[in-house]
């Protein structure tokens, strides 16, 4: 189809072409009000037929600045949301983020039958653990430690809480993986007197984190026969600032929630006279309280015992704040059971880090590491946490919990 307005005008277009678009407009804007045409210059049909697709032109174009208009804003609107988002509540100072987080690991057994109770994942155990298997878990556990917070800063986590390793050599194994080896991730541990074998332990990249002192605390209950994790406590400095971090793999619920919760209490006990200690210490003391609870975060070993608040306003020198408590309410967890889900992998910072200067190092977000490949994506329990083994079947997956991470930042001056 040719241009619609001049017939001398052999421009292929669907409506007007757009130098007679120009033309036209040129002449009803500059020249038609000043009367300089005149009959033997344009014909009135002419006129008439450029007034009208004018009228057309102006109406879409209009609309079509109104509509980019309204995309630009959105757009700016959006990016302004953004840079928000990653300099948190310092309005777009440049700042240093750090990551930390934790991740209950599910059974990260080796191959050797040591004097701990590891009898299912040995070679000839019930799960057949062998070498194909063992490679194979830190493999994919590797993976995921590599992926978490790189969306937020490419140099990954500084520091992660483990809990459920056998001993020491598994996690020299994990950190020697092709996905992690590049990163020299350092490893402090304890052995723990767990009648099952497991421990609690933190990786940290000693590029961003450094180490000054670190300790075991055991859980000492009324029952001589009870053994459960200790709780580990590292010191050190984290973009400069000193920080406490207090790992933790809470009793379990065998034997149901009701009948298990003096020894979460308990456990609950000794991880707040740790951070009492350290507010004496030090009142401003930054700590990081982490690890697989086995509690959610409005049960009484989190909210009363420990003292761990919701509400990020109300949290005072001296108190913590549980900055997952709201992510629960909204419906998200990090391991699910019975269709339901719960959320013991916990963060928990002071009151310092919450609520203190944000000039110094501070709180800026939560997340639920939660990525499709660590989801099961059918069958019975489609849509939870994709585990290493279920009713006795290998699965190849990851764990049957989702990590938990926290953003810290601090101003560059």
């Amino acid at each position: 189809m040719k241009c619609s307005v001049f017939d001398s005008c052999s421009v292929e277009t669907v409506n007007i072409c757009r130098h007679c678009f120009f033309l036209s407009y040129f002449f009803l804007t500059f020249v038609a009000p000043f009367n300089l045409c005149t009959e033997q210059s344009i014909q009135k049909s002419l006129l008439k037929k450029i007034k009208v697709k004018m009228k057309v032109i102006k109406l879409r174009f209009k609309t079509a600045f109104a509509l980019a208009l309204a995309l630009t804003v959105a757009m700016s609107c959006s990016s302004k949301k953004d840079v928000a988002g990653q300099t948190a509540e310092t309005k777009n100072v440049k700042v240093q983020l750090s990551a930390v987080g934790f991740y209950n690991l599910e059974n990260l057994f080796d191959t050797i039958d040591n004097e701990n109770n590891d009898a299912e994942y040995l070679p000839n155990g019930a799960n057949k653990w062998g070498s194909m298997k063992y490679n194979a878990k830190l493999k994919n556990m590797s993976y995921v430690i590599s992926q978490m917070a790189i969306d937020n800063t490419p140099a990954g986590i500084a520091l992660l809480g483990v809990s459920e390793i056998e001993n020491r050599g598994v996690l020299e194994d994990l950190v020697k993986q092709p996905a992690l080896k590049d990163r020299s991730l350092q490893i402090v541990h304890y052995d723990s007197p767990d009648r099952r074998g497991v421990d609690v332990g933190l990786l940290y990249n000693p590029r961003l984190f450094t180490v000054s002192n670190s300790k075991s605390y055991r859980l000492y209950t009324d029952d001589p026969n009870f053994l459960t994790r200790d709780q580990l406590m590292v010191s050190g400095y984290l973009q400069g600032e000193k920080v406490h971090v207090i790992v933790n793999h809470w009793p379990s619920r065998s034997g149901g929630e009701e009948r298990s919760r003096s020894k979460r209490n308990a456990a609950a006990g000794l991880t707040r006279s740790i951070v009492d200690s350290l507010y004496k210490a030090d009142p401003k003391a930054r700590i990081i309280v982490m690890g697989d609870l086995n509690d959610d975060p409005f049960n009484e070993s989190c909210a009363t015992i420990l003292g761990a608040k919701k509400v990020k306003e109300e949290v005072k020198p001296g108190d913590l704040y549980n900055v997952f408590w709201k992510t629960l309410e909204k419906g998200m967890g990090t391991l699910s059971y019975n269709d339901q889900w719960n959320l013991f992998d916990q963060i928990i910072i002071s009151h310092e880090l919450a609520n203190g200067s944000k000039d110094q190092l501070h709180f800026w977000k939560s997340e639920i590491f939660y990525r499709n490949f660590l989801i099961q994506q059918e069958g019975r329990y489609k849509g939870t946490p994709l585990r290493t083994h279920s009713g006795g079947v290998w699965l190849n997956g990851y764990s049957d919990h989702l990590p938990t991470l926290i953003y810290l930042v601090k101003p560059i001056k």
